[in-house]
């Protein structure tokens, strides 16, 4: 007698207390276990590069002045600008520097934001430079 041959033709075991699996069922049951959960993600954030907060110069500040001065004048207008401001990471030292083009619509002394018609703020303590 050769193993198994008690068994070899007996039919498939169908339970009545549990239903069959699907095929996306099955497969889950061997997908890959991740141990440490949130590591990928702790390895993006500390590979992803922030930039420093350039000090600008008093003639650049002078400068930056002077051209938010010439916006208030033509605020009417809503003049249009070019605006490279740095924005301050939120997770990590550092920040990015970012260039937006858009019309000015206001000139928010109280928040001392430069308000776009799109509705985007942008703190004026953080703008390097204004193109008009």
């Amino acid at each position: 007698m050769r193993n198994y041959d008690d068994i070899i033709n007996m039919p498939h075991h169908v339970s009545k207390k549990h239903p069959r699996l699907t095929m996306e069922q099955r497969a889950a049951q061997f997908a890959p276990f991740a141990a440490l959960t949130g590591y990928e993600d702790a390895v993006f954030e500390a590979s992803r590069f922030t930039e420093d907060r350039i000090e600008i110069t008093d003639e650049e500040k002078y400068i930056i002045n002077d051209k938010l001065q010439e916006i208030q004048k033509n605020i009417q207008n809503k003049p249009k600008a070019t605006i490279t401001y740095f924005m301050q990471d939120l997770k990590k030292s550092g920040g990015e520097y970012i260039t937006i083009m858009g019309e000015v619509e206001k000139i928010d002394e109280s928040k001392h934001h430069l308000i776009l018609t799109n509705k985007k703020e942008i703190p004026i303590n953080e703008i390097i430079e204004i193109l008009i």
